[in-house]
């Protein structure tokens, strides 16, 4: 467990930390997304309701093992996979449209 914090500056500065290391992870993940992009052949293949439930249901029981709440980890990634869909259904028109042999 975390040492307790003993100022809110203190507090803050570890939520810089935390946001740090999450931006980086984000970016990481962008970048899985992008590639995930050229594997889809739809874009019904990039939406993929199922496959986001099943990662809903993953970070889910992840949060309640781990002490978060379930509920916000849910919004939270609710959120992010929007965003990504979103980045990838771009992605995926730039590759479906593109002509070929260029």
């Amino acid at each position: 467990m975390d040492v307790p914090c003993s100022s809110l500056d203190e507090v803050r500065q570890r939520i810089d930390e935390i946001d740090r290391s999450l931006v980086s992870l984000l970016a990481k993940r962008g970048n899985l997304v992008t590639q995930a992009a050229s594997f889809k052949k739809t874009t019904d293949d990039v939406k993929a309701p199922a496959r986001v439930e099943q990662v809903i249901a993953k970070v889910r029981a992840i949060a309640s093992e781990t002490g978060a709440s379930p509920e916000v980890v849910e919004q939270v990634y609710r959120a992010m996979i929007a965003a990504f869909i979103a980045e990838e259904l771009s992605t995926h028109a730039q590759l479906t449209n593109a002509p070929s042999g260029s």
